[in-house]
């Protein structure tokens, strides 16, 4: 994290683009996400290639950062497609994905590049009664104990909409 530090007191990060467009664009099959359509996560366990391609592809065009492909990594939304008990797991290796490319890439020139874990709102709302603050903060918990343990450097809260939300994260 001191490194992080350093690095944005002697410049600005330039963080990766949009990583569902960038999926979107690769002409996968329903077969590429194991029958499970619209989970770009579960491409960290069956594409892992794609996710790595995308992440280098960030880095080589001069991204300092890129993010997991974890947006939709809560075991909340994981459960609408019979994954949340692999919620830990498939954060884990969305962060461990990044940071072996971002690794690389630091071991060719030298110059520092960081993981941003990414944990996205989820599909459910608090604040309307979709989901208890409890249930919503212990899904946030485990989607963030693996982008940790899988090396993220940072953890990025994204797009947000209901202040419980934004406090359970």
């Amino acid at each position: 994290m001191s490194e992080l530090l350093e690095t944005l007191r002697e410049r600005v990060l330039l963080l990766d683009g949009a990583m569902g467009t960038r999926i979107q664009a690769a002409g996968l099959t329903l077969e590429d996400f194991d029958g499970k359509e619209n989970c770009s996560e579960v491409l960290v366990l069956t594409r892992p290639d794609v996710i790595r391609r995308i992440h280098t592809e960030y880095l080589e065009a001069g991204a300092d950062a890129v993010e997991t492909n974890s947006f939709g990594g809560s075991p909340i939304t994981l459960g609408e497609f019979d994954l949340a008990e692999q919620a830990f797991e498939i954060n884990r290796r969305a962060a461990a994905i990044a940071r072996e490319v971002v690794d690389a890439f630091r071991a060719r020139d030298g110059r520092p590049r960081f993981v941003f874990g990414s944990v996205g709102p989820g599909t459910r709302l608090p604040s309307l009664g979709h989901v208890t603050y409890r249930e919503l903060e212990d899904a946030y918990e485990v989607q963030v104990a693996g982008l940790v343990a899988g090396g993220a450097d940072v953890v990025l809260i994204e797009t947000c909409q209901d202040p419980l939300q934004i406090k359970a994260a």
